[in-house]
């Protein structure tokens, strides 16, 4: 027998695989760690001081708004605000009005514990005001226009809009709709308005095959947030990147959409990963902590996985589901699609010009359910919130391997331990 764990939670879950099966564990290339995270931070920001285009942005600046990422990303946000901020306040601007915001997108706020956990720093929570980023408070959101090609209308917090210096970070990872995840998706959907969400999470962006994981070319979402960040004007990033244990591997600063773009090509030869054949059984997980938190996070591990999937194999994935479903309004698109099937769900979806809050999470589900059987493996689920998935969900993990493996004649296995942070294909 042989023994693969893939993440689960806070740490992991394993299967023991019969000797004669054919199985393959698809991760990242090995990276070397940056062995001094903290140094390297400073390194990076210091020579973003030392550029002229940061060095004018800084020094004409009187406000500044820094964006980080909610709890459902694992930012190391603990290595660099501090020294961000003060590298800001050396260069003339004052605490008081440097503002740190949150970009829950249309997710809840994070308060409390949970905030003191994002953030990772008591000075940052003590010398600078946090807050969380509020969609559907229309008083609050700044109308910049509709983008040029498809008429997004644009609406962004207006703490970041009237904010003299605008800097965003994040992680550069691979995203099941948008490409690749941090940079100019910190700002959209990170902190527009529900309407400007919803509009460019509508059923015609969501169906449209290019808007998918690790693609630029095409993707009406990442279009749309290109000319988005256009439309702002002049904004910084801080992007990293993490490896599987979450350590620091890689960080850059640069204006958002250069600094991305060539961090984003660094990333590439580790988060997609080519392999020679398509498994009949595919077991991978929603990355753990802190993504696996819910079941709508987890939808991501299973489209990740998909692209080698043979049609009809078995996708298994692992999810801890800790704080169990997911918003109010997923649920309900979750019973919508358990109710009507997924023919008539996405009829629905595809009538409508604005998308139900989270139900692109739904739509995106439909994709791995069409192509084979989807198992959950989670204990953070009720009875009825599993039937709501939609999928067949799994005591056993190991007994599910095992079934998945003597239900196909020719048994074949992958496992990705870090689920949709790596992308496999043929």
């Amino acid at each position: 027998m042989n023994a693969v764990k893939v993440l689960y939670g806070r740490g992991f879950v394993s299967v023991e695989v019969p000797a004669n099966v054919p199985f393959e564990v698809i991760r990242k290339p090995v990276v070397t760690p940056i062995r001094d995270p903290s140094g390297a931070v400073n390194q990076c920001l210091r020579r973003a001081l030392a550029e002229s285009r940061f060095q004018r942005a800084v020094s004409e600046a009187s406000s500044a708004c820094i964006v980080v990422c909610d709890i459902t990303r694992p930012v190391p946000n603990q290595l660099f605000l501090r020294p961000l901020i003060e590298a800001l306040n050396s260069g003339g601007i004052a605490l008081e009005h440097i503002r740190i915001l949150v970009a829950t997108g249309l997710h809840r706020p994070n308060v409390g514990e949970e905030l003191e956990e994002l953030i990772g720093d008591s000075w940052v929570l003590q010398n600078v005001r946090i807050e969380n980023h509020d969609a559907t408070d229309d008083q609050n959101h700044v109308s910049l226009g509709h983008t040029p090609t498809r008429a997004t209308p644009v609406r962004l917090n207006r703490q970041l809009v009237e904010s003299d210096l605008k800097i965003v970070t994040g992680l550069v990872e691979p995203h099941f709709m948008a490409g690749y995840s941090g940079g100019r998706k910190v700002i959209a959907p990170g902190v527009a308005h529900s309407e400007t969400i919803r509009t460019f999470h509508s059923a015609r962006f969501m169906a449209d095959p290019n808007a998918a994981n690790c693609n630029f070319v095409g993707n009406p979402l990442h279009e749309e947030q290109l000319e988005i960040i256009k439309m702002l004007g002049e904004v910084f990033a801080l992007n990293t990147v993490i490896d599987e244990n979450r350590r620091l591997t890689k960080v850059n600063f640069g204006e958002v959409l250069e600094s991305h773009q060539v961090m984003v090509e660094q990333v590439r030869a580790e988060c997609e990963v080519g392999v020679g054949r398509r498994f009949s059984t595919v077991l991978t997980s929603a990355a753990g902590y802190p993504l696996d938190r819910t079941y709508y996070q987890t939808i991501k591990g299973m489209v990740g996985a998909m692209g080698i999937l043979e049609p009809g194999g078995d996708l298994i994935i692992a999810s801890a589901c800790s704080e169990g479903f997911g918003s109010v309004p997923f649920r309900e698109a979750q019973e919508r699609l358990v109710h009507l099937g997924a023919d008539q769900f996405l009829s629905q979806l595809l009538e409508k010009p604005l998308a139900s809050i989270d139900e692109w999470q739904t739509q995106k589900q439909l994709a791995p359910m069409k192509h084979g059987q989807v198992q959950l493996f989670t204990e953070g689920l009720s009875e009825v919130e599993k039937r709501l998935t939609g999928i067949h969900c799994v005591t056993d993990l190991q007994a599910a391997v095992e079934a998945s493996l003597h239900r196909h004649p020719e048994p074949s296995l992958a496992v990705i331990p870090e689920g949709p942070y790596v992308i496999p294909y043929v």
